[in-house]
């Protein structure tokens, strides 16, 4: 018995040496478009205190990447809470088709709530540390826009908070009837001037400083996370023409925004208690022009079009009907109904189609939905942005330099198979300054930060933590 209480008393006491060792507040920071390259080519004009300091005393990922295709703001911010991808977290994009109804639908609409993480199918980290602290643990969202500011929060945040078009902060009722006095007065003590209600990153990092104060984060034994959703973009969201001229001044705010977010915090709690994280969105909104000029290949592939000579086929095969109930994207919606009754297979039925399609100009490939559910490993990447129950039936990939244009809805984008660099760095409680060139995905952010804080990753979430 007394070995029993002395070998009990040992593990208590190295757990509670290892729960002392967990940060007590996560500061997840992500900078929608953020991009290495740029963030290197004006590296001699930061301060000391933002990107500069990031990576002399963080442990800088050079090489991070998404584990799925296509990325947005919303699908990447998804993934980076949830620590995997559309195929499970039901976040294919900002926007996709409702089967139902063939209407357009936003990711964080709630016909009860107006906005809410309902569309949101998996866990997130936020949510795991509600779970494990017993709600004890304080959880906290920021952004311009109210996708990220849900997306990152998740299911089981004290509130997420955005700002509307008049530039005050407003939050949902999903979380909270009423709208925290705090954040009722911060927006009388910020207001904005009805000729200017541009938002800034500076807004967004008042507001997180601002909870940190009010609900005292961090300050006791239970780890707390805040998430900060900044923007690596234009003010005016116009697509960058001249990026050596028009991202300078970006870059430099920005970097004056991180100094101003980091010296901040660390006023409040010391460092050794906080765990920064900070990462981008991965994908870049590209600029639109006219190549024909330089002989670079190009053209427009119409997709209603495409679909209209796709029914013709089909009802030449299987007789008259409406085989292709509707596009959006670059994705064909099938009519399952009507497949039905006309006792065609649904995998002949998209066979045939994908062997029509392929046969298009400035069609690369043709994805169905049996081919992604296959799961084969070359086609990994576009498989895990896909979800059965939202995606379309057929998945169109346009040839690189080609643009895609849906005449019904002027819908239009240029395909470019470029790479976007960004990093992932981790900086403050217990991590040791470091360059690491090996390429990494961003869905073991979230096990990394599960296991810093000592709580079990999102429940979809199966990669290995980075360290």
């Amino acid at each position: 018995m007394r070995y029993i209480a002395i070998l009990l008393a040992a593990l208590t006491t190295a757990e509670m040496q290892a729960f002392q060792l967990a940060p007590r507040l996560v500061v997840n920071v992500t900078i929608d478009q953020l991009r290495t390259d740029y963030m290197e080519a004006f590296a001699p004009l930061y301060s000391q205190g933002g990107f500069r300091r990031m990576l002399n005393e963080g442990l800088v990922y050079d090489g991070a990447s998404y584990p799925f295709s296509p990325v947005d703001k919303a699908s990447a911010t998804a993934s980076l809470s949830t620590g995997t991808f559309p195929f499970y977290n039901g976040i294919i994009s900002s926007r996709w088709l409702d089967r139902e109804t063939l209407h357009p639908v936003f990711c964080v609409d709630d016909s009860r709530y107006f906005t809410s993480a309902d569309r949101l199918k998996t866990s997130t980290i936020g949510d795991e540390l509600k779970v494990n602290s017993n709600g004890a643990a304080i959880v906290y969202s920021f952004a311009a826009d109210r996708e990220s500011a849900i997306l990152s929060g998740g299911h089981a945040a004290n509130g997420a908070f955005w700002m509307d078009k008049n530039g005050e902060w407003q939050g949902s009722s999903y979380y909270s009837n009423t709208l925290p006095e705090w954040v009722r007065a911060h927006n009388r003590l910020h207001p904005k001037h009805p000729t200017n209600t541009s938002f800034t990153n500076n807004d967004v990092i008042d507001a997180s400083l601002n909870a940190i104060t009010q609900t005292a984060m961090g300050r006791d034994d239970v780890s707390d996370m805040l998430f900060v959703n900044l923007s690596a973009t234009k003010a005016d969201k116009t697509p960058v023409t001249h990026w050596q001229t028009e991202m300078e001044s970006v870059y430099m705010q920005l970097d004056k925004s991180l100094e101003r977010l980091i010296s901040g915090v660390e006023k409040q709690i010391s460092l050794d208690r906080v765990l920064f994280v900070v990462t981008s969105t991965g994908y870049t909104d590209e600029t639109a022009t006219n190549v024909t000029q330089y002989r670079i290949p190009t053209g427009t592939f119409y997709i209603n079009r495409t679909a209209s000579l796709l029914n013709m086929y089909l009802s030449a095969i299987y007789g008259q009907g409406r085989y292709v109930e509707q596009c959006y994207g670059n994705q064909m919606y099938l009519n399952h109904k009507l497949i039905e009754q006309k006792r065609v297979g649904m995998s002949e039925m998209l066979t045939r189609s994908q062997e029509f399609l392929m046969q298009n100009a400035g069609v690369a490939d043709v994805y169905t939905s049996e081919r992604l559910l296959a799961g084969n490993n070359d086609i990994i990447k576009i498989r895990n942005g896909f979800n059965a129950t939202l995606s379309g039936d057929i998945i169109i990939d346009v040839a690189p330099g080609w643009k895609l244009l849906n005449e019904d809805t002027q819908e239009t984008f240029t395909s470019r198979a470029g790479f976007v660099p960004f990093p992932i760095i981790f900086m403050g409680s217990e991590v040791a300054p470091q360059r690491v060139p090996t390429a990494v995905t961003t869905d073991r952010i979230a096990p990394t930060v599960a296991k810093a804080i000592r709580i079990r990753a999102p429940n979809a979430c199966t990669s290995a933590p980075l360290f």
